[in-house]
């Protein structure tokens, strides 16, 4: 099998047109598959340029800033959520404590 070598202006110009048919199709995968054809590559060719795209945009650094921020927002809304659970159950146990007749504690 040959290999093609593609210039960076068509790389450049096919993952643009991806990105801009992105919003055309239901999945990335899709628009992969229908646009590849058209610039005379693989699927897997262009899919791979575009994750270079991705790549070299955003970097890996910013991506794990994004996900350090995305853990502390999830385990403060873990922490709230324990407190309110806490806070209906001691809620539950004096209403039950109540219908008894006992004094609560």
């Amino acid at each position: 099998m040959k290999t093609r070598h593609y210039t960076p202006e068509i790389k450049d110009r096919a993952v643009r047109m991806l990105i801009e048919a992105l919003s055309d199709y239901p999945s990335t995968w899709s628009a992969i598959q229908a646009i590849a054809p058209k610039i005379g590559c693989t699927p897997e060719t262009l899919r791979s340029w575009h994750k270079k795209h991705i790549d070299q945009t955003i970097p890996a650094s910013v991506q794990a800033q994004s996900d350090k921020e995305r853990i502390k927002e999830l385990e403060r809304e873990n922490k709230e959520l324990k407190q309110a659970n806490e806070i209906i159950r001691k809620a539950a146990g004096l209403e039950a404590q109540a219908e008894k007749g006992r004094p609560p504690r």
